[in-house]
């Protein structure tokens, strides 16, 4: 009988193991359909992270569709997703069609879980590269990232927006915007604060208003790397329903060491040259100094939150002098009220939004400010 341990899964050491490829393996973990658990694609994204890859994680409920999408922009090496039992011989055919559909062909699919054996070889021959059943170990998992991991080349696609996520992985990783239009686009936002201040929740809940209105947004979103694996987990996009803003807003995690942002000015010139003509940067949000982006921005907005302290604490920070609007999110809280008061004193005549982004309440206003 084993023994019983409390441990949530096999510890795995915190270990760069994928620093002497070409670049750092981008992965897309997702799950399709139903499945609403998801507390086995954490413990596998954590791995990841501590092997040093970078890990985009797309959030519960997904479509092949959508999956398909973040996979595209965010120009994954591969796709790891998973789903309830019986459902992978529908869903991962369509995913693979999806991947064709929006200008991937190429993507690399892994799929998880419980798979009949009779179902492997379907399976394989509708195209994906590897399954790992239920048990495989974490090195095994790594190993299968590390395989698919090539230096990036032209792809065959000629989709536009295949091409820009293609761009902008070369670009991060030092390379020149080679033959690509470049055009700064019209309004470059920048968005900070404090983690856990709601930024992300907040341009998911833009998204959806700019898609309503019949616009359409780009998106870049910064995290932090390991600083020792240099992995990442980038879960900002998990709060946009891709499911219904589709392609009208293109999306793009990256990853950076402290306050890095030496390569956006070539990404935004690649965003403008795209298309898009209205463009969030949301920062990685380190605290009272993240204030580099102010050099990259035409405008920045800071994000605070009730309880961060009192009104001294607020005047030293050094973030909230690049500010030109301020938003008090999760308003609702106690001390809302308070802090709204607090800033008025700080702000001087810069204009202060009040939102609620769960509930999507202040985001039209917002919207309105950031680019009006």
């Amino acid at each position: 009988m084993p023994t019983p341990t409390t441990e949530p899964t096999t510890p795995i050491e915190k270990l760069d193991r994928v620093g002497d490829l070409a670049h750092r393996p981008r992965v897309l973990l997702g799950k399709i359909g139903l499945d609403g658990h998801d507390r086995g694609v954490k413990l596998i994204a954590r791995a990841m992270r501590d092997s040093g890859i970078h890990v985009i994680y797309s959030g519960l409920w997904q479509t092949p569709r959508s999956l398909a999408i973040a996979a595209r922009d965010e120009d994954a090496d591969l796709i790891a997703c998973s789903m309830m039992s019986n459902s992978h011989l529908v869903l991962v055919p369509r995913l693979i069609d999806e991947c064709g559909k929006v200008g991937r062909p190429d993507m690399v699919i892994n799929v998880g879980g419980i798979i009949p054996a009779e179902d492997v070889q379907p399976m394989l021959d509708a195209g994906v590269h590897r399954i790992f059943h239920t048990g495989a170990s974490m090195h095994k998992i790594i190993d299968g990232v590390r395989e698919v991991t090539r230096a990036y080349g032209p792809l065959e696609s000629d989709h536009a927006v295949a091409q820009l996520s293609r761009r902008i992985s070369r670009v991060h990783g030092g390379c020149d915007p080679t033959d690509a239009p470049l055009e700064r686009p019209g309004d470059v936002v920048g968005l900070t604060g404090s983690p856990g201040a709601g930024k992300s929740t907040l341009v998911a809940a833009m998204a959806a208003e700019a898609v309503r209105r019949g616009e359409k947004l780009a998106v870049v979103a910064f995290d932090p790397m390991s600083p020792i694996t240099n992995g990442a987990l980038l879960g900002d996009r998990l709060r946009v329903d891709f499911n219904a803003v589709d392609e009208n807003v293109f999306y793009r995690s990256l990853a950076i060491t402290n306050e890095d942002y030496s390569t956006l000015p070539g990404i935004i010139e690649l965003i403008g040259g795209a298309g898009f003509d209205k463009l969030i940067i949301e920062t990685v949000g380190a605290g009272q100094n993240d204030v580099a982006i102010r050099e990259h921005v035409d405008r920045t907005a800071v994000v605070m939150v009730p309880g961060m302290g009192d009104a001294i604490q607020m005047d030293k920070a050094g973030i909230l002098e690049i500010a030109d609007l301020f938003i008090v999110n999760k308003a609702d809280f106690p001390q809302g009220r308070k802090l709204v008061r607090q800033l008025k004193d700080i702000a001087g005549t810069r204009p202060i939004y009040e939102t609620v982004a769960t509930l999507g309440k202040g985001t039209a206003e917002l919207l309105d400010g950031l680019f009006g």
